[in-house]
């Protein structure tokens, strides 16, 4: 594994393990309006990434098409609050174990639909890693009780995860990380507010209490703003369909950090799950691999990276111009709550 790719690697794994570890942040919204506290958290990140970002920084998005706003209006709808809605939505019938359990598989799942909308072949590892992810998240949650409206709910979040890394492929080279994470959560943020304005009148916002803006502030700066970027980089270094394997990170670090805050034990199922998925993501992210030359892997529009594998048979190892690295610079796929050592309960929703 050359340094891009293991940079790549530790990046979305970052990403994921904060994403677990905001649960005790996010159980504090609870009373809080649902579109309201959304609204709040995207709007302070993205205003914190664009003034990151300065004039300059927003060049890019001047020569975006029609066609590409669409896609981020879509990632933000779909994948952002579209997930968050689905979670909430099943866990009224169902435990927060199940909706945690259908979206563990969204490893598997890009494995095969990232490659397939690439016009190649699955990588058996890549294939194989996920489903040993899967195996593990499925021991570290357990599974709970369920109805069918609750399956059905929670097979739309597993479509809004499989979105937010899918849905951003293509705009990533022309935005890099940081404004795409930026514009998604601008969106992101008005399309809570109008949600909130539709469905709960003037009560879709309130004044935070101290703890409640606590938390906001939280998930805004930390889960958010560093957490979709070192997303969107590691993305951009391995490919989603790699960067995928890393969500299995969520739900054990979620089961490390219920016990700090009182809300669930590890125990030796957490303990024999944690090592199934740390197995799933060495495995398939390829970060055990030596004597092998690799390359960097590109964001193509068919979404996960470029296969570095045909490159390493080209005399010298070198890819072709079509293979290189998309040249936008990164820097730093949001917050879910949760207890118990269970799938957070809204995956960027505050």
């Amino acid at each position: 594994m050359d340094r891009n790719h293991l940079r790549g690697a530790l990046l979305a794994a970052l990403a994921c393990l904060l994403v677990g570890g905001s649960f005790t942040a996010n159980s504090l919204l609870g009373a809080y309006p649902y579109a309201g506290g959304q609204a709040l958290r995207y709007g302070l990140a993205a205003a914190l990434l664009f003034a990151l970002l300065g004039r300059r920084g927003t060049a890019p998005l001047r020569v975006l098409t029609a066609r590409q706003w669409a896609r981020l209006t879509l990632l933000a709808a779909i994948g952002m609050l579209g997930f968050n809605l689905a979670i909430l939505a099943a866990e009224r019938t169902a435990e927060p174990a199940v909706p945690g359990v259908v979206v563990g598989c969204a490893p598997v799942v890009v494995a095969v639909l990232a490659p397939a909308l690439a016009g190649r072949r699955p990588r058996p590892a890549v294939v194989h890693g996920a489903l040993l992810v899967a195996v593990g998240a499925f021991a570290v949650q357990g599974w709970g009780r369920t109805d069918g409206q609750g399956l059905l709910w929670s097979a739309a979040a597993l479509c809004g995860e499989v979105g937010f890394g899918l849905l951003a492929v293509p705009v990533l080279p022309p935005l890099g990380p940081r404004l795409l994470s930026a514009v998604a959560c601008a969106l992101a943020a008005a399309e809570a507010a109008v949600l909130g304005l539709v469905a709960q009148g003037t009560d879709w916002l309130r004044l935070p209490g101290p703890v409640e803006a606590a938390a906001l502030a939280w998930q805004a700066v930390v889960v958010t703003v560093a957490g979709f970027v070192c997303w969107y980089a590691g993305i951009q270094r391995i490919g989603a369909e790699r960067a995928a394997l890393f969500s299995g990170l969520i739900p054990v670090s979620a089961a490390l950090t219920a016990p700090l805050a009182g809300t669930g034990a590890y125990g030796a199922g957490q303990l024999g799950g944690s090592l199934l998925v740390g197995a799933g993501v060495a495995l398939g992210s390829g970060v055990l691999r030596r004597g092998r030359k690799r390359v960097a892997v590109g964001v193509t529009e068919a979404g996960g990276g470029r296969d570095a594998d045909a490159a390493e048979r080209r005399p010298g190892g070198r890819p072709d111009a079509g293979e290189r690295q998309s040249g936008a610079h990164p820097a730093v796929a949001g917050g879910r709550p949760g207890g118990g050592g269970r799938f957070p309960r809204a995956n960027r929703g505050g």
